[in-house]
């Protein structure tokens, strides 16, 4: 017997990050997430305090200005839902505590945790990140039409996995900053909108 659309599971698409800024590679995987994967709804989860950034010694802009450029970015798509939790929650940003969250207020849905490969090649890293595999199918954006590539921890952990097929992009918020900072032209990154919050807000303008 066939299964309804209201039988199905809901699908649920995770993509987090600093966002800072937010920038149309961002855009268009999730976009190609959405499709392919046939999510129900995505949800930007913008981090609050990222932990692996703060190791590293970086400060990432202020909550609201990434909030924002990620409101900005998502206007107009109705899949896409912008999810604040982890810049309401006092702490490091574990994705762990995230999925939990959802799974627990989403009963039955299947949650999709959009990487990048460099993510998945180093999710061992993570917070408890192993109960996260048990809890997420991982979606792995590509590289030049290779598919998943998982380190040695993950493949000697069982988990499920899908790849995401992606045009090739240069494009990183390492690289706006950089060129906001010159007082270059963002729009092509970025867009329109969230180019011209960047230009009000004078942000990365001192990088």
């Amino acid at each position: 017997m066939a299964v309804t659309d209201s039988a199905r599971a809901r699908r649920i698409g995770l993509l987090g990050g600093s966002f800072d800024p937010v920038h149309l590679a961002h855009l268009n995987l999730a976009r190609c997430a959405t499709e392919q994967l046939h999510l129900d709804e995505l949800r930007w989860i913008p981090a609050g305090q990222p932990w692996q950034k703060q190791q590293a010694g970086r400060a990432v802009s202020p909550e609201a200005h990434r909030r924002a450029m990620v409101e900005l970015m998502l206007a107009g798509e109705p899949r896409f839902v912008l999810d604040a939790r982890e810049l309401q929650r006092a702490g490091p940003s574990y994705t762990i505590n995230t999925v939990r969250e959802l799974a627990a207020e989403q009963p039955g849905a299947e949650l999709f945790l959009i990487l990048g490969q460099d993510q998945y090649a180093g999710l061992a890293s993570w917070h408890e990140w192993r109960a996260l595999l048990a809890l997420v199918t991982l979606a792995v954006a590509g590289r030049a039409g290779q598919g998943p590539q998982p380190s040695a921890e993950l493949q000697g952990q069982p988990h499920r996995a899908q790849f995401i097929a992606m045009p090739a992009s240069t494009t990183s918020s390492t690289q706006v900053r950089e060129q906001a900072s010159r007082g270059e032209d963002l729009r092509p990154m970025v867009g329109d909108a969230v180019a011209g919050y960047i230009a009000l807000h004078r942000l990365y303008s001192e990088q």
